[in-house]
């Protein structure tokens, strides 16, 4: 009897203490497959904040490139008129308020626009910039002090005749800039969010009082890896980890630092107590996994609820396709951003949605990217919303049909509508004439040149007679409102395929393409002279001008510059015919066409 209650004492203690092992292992695996998804969570978010950080650094780059196609530079040391276009266009510059410089082909300073707060011309962070520069065409210094502030540089080549002939530099301050502003909206209790250059310095980060430390040397160490990874050290007797992503368009890296208690959160201190308290109380094992399971399933529900609120409240549309590109699951921004119902979208072709003229380039790139196993791809396009509207969105997709958690494609979308509409206004701002509406002259010499490469074209230089008599005794604003009405007239006597533009005070230029007869041009020319010699009306004055018209007929695979210098000198000829006493030596004309 005693042997029997022994075996069953000793039964007893073997079961609940195999279930007190099975407890512990299983709850062991729960803690490590929670680990698993809290690290691939982080990491995604940190390469999507990474790839965010890395675009925005590229806009910077896009905007450089426009404010050099608004500006002349001589590239000469220390140059007044270099020195103000510079100081201009810095003032234009959303991101390099702070000043520009150029530079020649070594890196040496030429002129900047201001005189004073410059970093060093030797400071080492300038280093990756002119390695980056020589093979991306653009580059991205380290963060430099210029004085009390805290700088960095990007560059990209000023272009003569297809090569490179100095660069063009724009500052900004670090603190200040666009991207600081948008890692600071990254600022939480529990973490600190920083984006280093290459040398460990902080160029942005979630508090202000970072800006231009330098990271901790286990962080700085992994900063020329371009994968994901997390590095654990010590600081101040804390045990720390940090998420590190690098290869960002300037080779600056994304940091996400917090403790490692709070990054391991409650799943992992529970566990732990959970271990202490099977081993001692095997009696009610049963009980106690019972409870620890359910408590374990309310914490991960409330995980879940936290991502989903994530995902709510997001300004990403976040997707993930099939092999076929229809949706299998779409974020709920798709609401707040397109106007979808939740869930509306899915099991429709994401092509349903995309603008038929971006389609082809959409499938290309899908079945590029199905091939690749690890692929990714970016490009741009436009959407449609619920209410028919196409907007342009810039798209990260990358191939994850061989994730088992998500066995798609996952897309990342961003609204950049506004800043497309921008970069357009201003592409036609460079190319327009601002009075009249008409193409400048730059626009004019590219048709010109695009035109006589492969055909003839007639060139009509067209200068006003007597419009300075208007401007003196009327004033600029009637000068002004009667050249915006000689554009109208001019305009209406072109094709379709011809070019008008304006390219000085009263100067218009008409490009004919293929147009060799010279009745046509005389027709066109006798056309231009009569519609300009009839009245116009302005502010209750009627105005009386003229028009001389210079043609010249440019034979294909001619030179643009002598089309120009040709119509202008012949426009010059018939305007000091007519009031140049007989005998008198005719000048050339005015105008040239740039070298």
């Amino acid at each position: 009897m005693r042997l029997r209650n022994w075996i069953a004492v000793l039964v007893s203690v073997l079961l609940l203490a195999g279930a007190g092992v099975v407890g512990i292992l299983v709850n062991r695996s729960t803690v490590k497959a929670v680990e698993t998804v809290h690290q691939n969570d982080t990491t995604a978010l940190g390469t999507n904040n990474g790839t965010l950080t890395g675009q925005l650094q590229k806009n910077s780059v896009r905007e450089l490139t426009l404010l050099l196609g608004q500006i002349a530079v001589r590239l000469a040391a220390d140059d007044a008129k270099d020195r103000t276009s510079l100081a201009v266009a810095a003032k234009k510059s959303t991101t390099f308020q702070y000043g520009m410089i150029t530079t020649d082909l070594d890196g040496n300073f030429l002129t900047a626009s201001r005189t004073s707060g410059l970093p060093a011309q030797k400071d080492a962070a300038w280093e990756p910039l002119w390695k980056q520069i020589k093979s991306e065409k653009y580059g991205f210094s380290g963060v430099m002090n210029a004085g009390n502030t805290y700088v960095a540089a990007v560059g990209i080549p000023v272009s003569v005749g297809g090569g490179p002939v100095g660069y063009l530099i724009g500052l900004n301050e670090v603190g200040q800039t666009p991207l600081h502003n948008y890692i600071r909206e990254l600022r939480g209790t529990t973490h600190k969010t920083m984006i280093v250059d290459t040398a460990g310095r902080v160029g942005a980060a979630s508090d202000d009082t970072l800006v231009g430390e330098v990271v901790h040397p286990e962080i700085k160490a992994r900063l020329d890896r371009e994968k994901a990874q997390f590095v654990e050290y010590t600081e101040n007797g804390r045990d720390m980890i940090a998420v590190v992503v690098g290869g960002l368009a300037s080779d600056w890296s994304y940091v996400r630092t917090q403790t490692q208690a709070s990054f391991d959160g409650a799943v992992y201190s529970r566990s732990q107590t959970l271990n202490l308290t099977l081993l001692a109380m095997l009696a009610i094992g049963v009980v106690g996994i019972t409870l620890l399971g359910y408590r374990t399933q309310i914490q991960r529900r409330r995980a879940d609820e936290r991502f989903q609120a994530l995902f709510q409240h997001a300004p990403d549309l976040v997707s993930v396709l099939d092999g076929s590109g229809r949706i299998v699951f779409s974020s709920p921004s798709t609401t707040s951003v397109l106007g979808f119902a939740p869930g509306s979208r899915t099991g429709h072709s994401v092509f349903d949605v995309v603008h038929p003229e971006d389609q082809q380039q959409m499938r290309e790139g899908l079945t590029t990217l199905l091939a690749d196993a690890s692929g990714v791809l970016r490009l741009q396009c436009r959407a449609r919303t619920a209410d028919g509207e196409y907007r342009w969105f810039d798209f990260t997709a990358s191939n994850q049909m061989h994730n088992a958690a998500l066995s798609g494609v996952v897309i990342n979308a961003r609204d950049i509508s506004e800043n497309r509409a921008f970069q357009e206004r201003l592409e036609h701002e460079a190319q327009h004439d601002p009075l009249t509406g008409l193409p400048n002259r730059r626009r004019m010499q590219d048709k010109l040149h695009s035109s006589l490469r492969s055909d003839a074209v007639a060139v009509l230089f067209v200068d006003l007679d007597g419009f300075k008599p208007v401007n003196d005794a009327h004033g600029h604003e009637v000068g002004d409102e009667l050249l915006r009405q000689v554009a109208d007239r001019l305009s209406a006597c072109v094709r379709s395929t011809d070019v008008l533009s304006r390219v000085g005070g009263d100067e218009f230029v008409m490009l004919m393409p293929g147009v060799v007869d010279p009745g046509d041009v005389d027709a066109m020319s006798n056309r231009l002279r009569y519609v300009l010699g009839l009245p116009f009306r302005i502010d209750g004055h009627e105005i009386q001008i003229g028009a001389s018209v210079g043609v010249h007929l440019a034979p294909a695979a001619g030179d643009p510059d002598e089309a120009l210098r040709a119509a202008d000198h012949a426009m010059y000829e018939i305007k000091h015919s007519r009031r140049v006493p007989a005998g008198t030596v005719a000048r050339v004309g005015r105008h040239r066409a740039p070298d």
